[in-house]
């Protein structure tokens, strides 16, 4: 196996808060230098060399395509009897938007289809149906960028209506009753922040929609927009950081706006409730894992301590209540396993929608007039499917009774079935008990697995969920274990637990990841050279502080599109907005605590590193690909591993972004190679597996 290429060690120091911060890489953040692009060149020849003699890849490309080619569910909506779904086929490379009545008064078929030979990563990103279901706002984006273009199609004959509207990354929009027009979210021309609400009628000139809140606490706050069904009152929600969401009402009526809760450290969100007269929603003021609460409207002259409590904080996170017909219908989640609870107006439970073992709740979509429901489900063992159910208890399918909505064709002769999930539990360095699913082959127990890949996040408040993943099908059906922690800082316990791995607290998230490792190897789940680590994006920081922090954890690391040069991160891209959750190395105290565990600035000379595969895409719209390349550098230079044994590889895709929109043929092949590379490190032939 032959060395990587060299690559040029700069004497960039910088003095930051009094402290001399080495950056012999930084001439490697400059995309469009030539000396950049032939570098990731070089580098990716040398990957692809290194891949390509590794005889498993075949096989494994053939396992990852037959588990990413199934037919897919991503996202569904209800509106009247209209439902709207984004729908991958099986053996196709992208999502459609299709159609289908809640009644079958019409068989599905696809009303919007971006797909084209010309460029393979056009892709729908979101989508909004009007309350009628005539209309449907959907935003589309190519090379992976997210940088949406907002058009409307109407579902009766699948007619593209003239308005384009640019600058929408995921946007939120809020149809008004007539159909005819709605707020939504856009960013200036060229501006990664600055994010208002406008208002838009059909068949105007965008640049002439008005500016509805522009009122952004900071520049990276991020507002979203909710609409009563009689189009009187329109909610904002103003993200500040992750902790944090402000909330405003707008009373169309009289053109007044009023400030239910400001500058509060607690997240609240709110619908409209069943009255018309009030707002229903939740909050995690005073209560971690979040309280259904009642305000009435105008809300501006109600002190948050006097909102009525409808449901009591206990020990399930709660999300948001939806309307769905005389009932509301609340998500509560407990260890990241989730529940539909169906609940009156006054907050008494009524029962709950399916009893399905380890699922999540990826959708909920209801109808207030015909009390009309469909959950989308996901879980490890199998794609996500749609249930269909409604309010009340007195006719067929109500009461929380559920019915598959409809069946995807599904002919792949690819093993799924036999895949089981063990729950389990084990202490941190902390003594904190963290929650950790097992996935493996209903035949091959965790004690005797081939080989075992451990993957984490731990952050932003984002829960480590049941969630179907081709990557875990593959590994697993092939006689691989695949572990997933529920690390600190997400939201598995609610605010609390995010909060105790965010900041100045980070470390313990990485604690964590290391504990889970340490259990694994000491309950003869696997060995040292057994084990891989694996995480993306957040979760690419994570193993990079890993293999940073502890060079004797695991054989193997495939660490993606990752944030790894925690000093300079919010220089680029959208990266301030996560300021609020890592810190702002602009403040002294805040630098320090980023300095402590920036995976790129604690890579030491003459350390025997894991091998490592870094991937990244230079279209990233999120994480700059600056990270991987300048870490590839940095361990290259530093590992006394020989490259022939624990090689350190940078895969950087040119037309991809941080992976949204990633066509299927493109998926498979980073997948494929990933996994070729780790079973390579740990020994395993997948032509063994049975």
């Amino acid at each position: 196996m032959s060395r990587p290429p060299p690559t040029d060690r700069g004497d960039v120091i910088e003095e930051i808060h009094g402290v001399a911060v080495a950056d012999p890489y930084r001439w490697l953040e400059d995309s469009d230098a030539p000396d950049v692009a032939a570098w990731v060149d070089a580098q990716n020849a040398h990957s692809a060399a290194v891949l390509a003699g590794l005889a498993d890849g075949p096989r494994w490309r053939t396992r990852v395509l037959e588990q990413l080619r199934r037919p897919l569910v991503s996202a569904v909506s209800l509106q009247a009897d209209t439902i709207v779904s984004l729908e991958r086929a099986e053996g196709a490379d992208q999502s459609v938007l299709v159609v289908r009545s809640l009644g079958g008064g019409h068989a599905p078929r696809v009303l919007v289809d971006v797909t084209s030979d010309a460029d393979a990563t056009a892709a729908i990103d979101w989508f909004e149906v009007s309350l009628d279901g005539s209309l449907v706002a959907f935003g589309t984006s190519v090379g992976g960028t997210e940088r949406s273009v907002l058009r409307v199609v109407a579902t009766a004959d699948g007619s593209v209506h003239a308005d384009e509207i640019p600058d929408t990354r995921a946007c939120s929009v809020a149809w008004e009753p007539d159909s005819g027009g709605f707020f939504y979210t856009r960013y200036p021309s060229g501006d990664e922040y600055g994010r208002i609400v406008r208002h838009h009628r059909l068949g105007d000139p965008p640049d002439a929609d008005s500016e509805v809140w522009t009122e952004l606490p900071m520049r990276a706050a991020w507002p979203d927009v909710v609409l009563s069904p009689d189009g009187r009152w329109l909610i904002v929600h103003v993200g500040v950081g992750w902790s944090r969401t402000d909330v405003h009402v707008l009373d169309r009526t009289s053109g007044t706006w009023s400030t239910v809760i400001e500058g509060v450290e607690s997240e609240s969100r709110f619908v409209v409730g069943h009255d018309g007269r009030s707002l229903l929603g939740m909050t995690t003021l005073g209560a971690s894992t979040g309280r259904i609460v009642k305000v009435p409207l105008p809300a501006g002259d109600v002190k948050p301590q006097e909102w009525e409590t409808v449901v009591a904080e206990r020990d399930a996170v709660v999300s948001v209540p939806r309307i769905v017909g005389d009932e509301m219908w609340v998500v509560a989640s407990a260890g990241g396993v989730d529940v539909v609870e169906r609940r009156d107006v006054a907050g008494e439970l009524l029962g709950t929608v399916g009893d399905d073992g380890l699922v999540s709740v990826v959708g909920l979509s209801g109808d207030r007039d015909t009390g009309a429901a469909l959950v989308l489900v996901d879980r490890f063992e199998s794609p996500p499917e749609v249930w269909r159910s409604r309010t009340g208890g007195d006719h067929a399918g109500g009461g929380g009774t559920v019915q598959r909505a409809w069946s995807v064709e599904d002919t792949s002769d690819a093993d799924l079935a036999g895949l089981v999930v063990d729950a389990v539990s084990y202490p941190s360095l902390d003594g904190t008990e963290i929650g950790m699913f097992l996935v493996h082959r209903a035949d091959v127990s965790p004690l005797h697995a081939k080989a075992t890949i451990l993957n984490g996040y731990g952050g932003f408040a984002i829960s480590q969920s049941p969630a179907w993943s081709p990557q875990i099908a593959a590994w697993c059906a092939a006689g691989g274990l695949y572990a997933v922690a529920q690390l600190q800082g997400g939201i598995e316990h609610g605010e609390s637990w995010h909060r105790a791995g965010n900041r100045k607290h980070k470390q313990q998230v990485f604690d964590d990841f290391a504990a889970a490792a340490d259990w694994l190897v000491a309950h003869d789940m696997t060995s040292r050279d057994r084990l891989a680590v694996v995480g993306r994006s957040n979760g690419g920081l994570l193993v990079g502080a890993a293999l940073t922090q502890r060079p004797d954890l695991c054989r193997a690391v495939w660490c993606g599109v990752p944030l790894l040069d925690m000093v300079r991160f919010p220089r680029f891209l959208i990266a301030e907005l996560w300021t609020s959750e890592y810190g702002d190395p602009d403040v002294a105290e805040e630098f320090a605590w980023l300095r402590a565990y920036s995976p790129y600035h604690h890579v030491v000379d003459g350390t025997p590193y894991p091998a490592v595969l870094l991937t990244c895409a230079t279209g990233d719209s999120r994480v700059h690909p600056l990270h991987a390349r300048k870490m590839t550098a940095a361990l290259q230079h530093a590992t006394s591993s020989a490259a022939s044994e624990r090689p350190v590889l940078l895969v950087e895709e040119r037309d991809a972004g941080h992976g949204v929109g990633k066509p299927v043929h493109l998926r498979a092949a980073e997948v494929a190679d990933a996994l070729t590379f780790l079973a390579d490190q740990l020994g395993w032939s997948v032509a063994d597996a049975s």
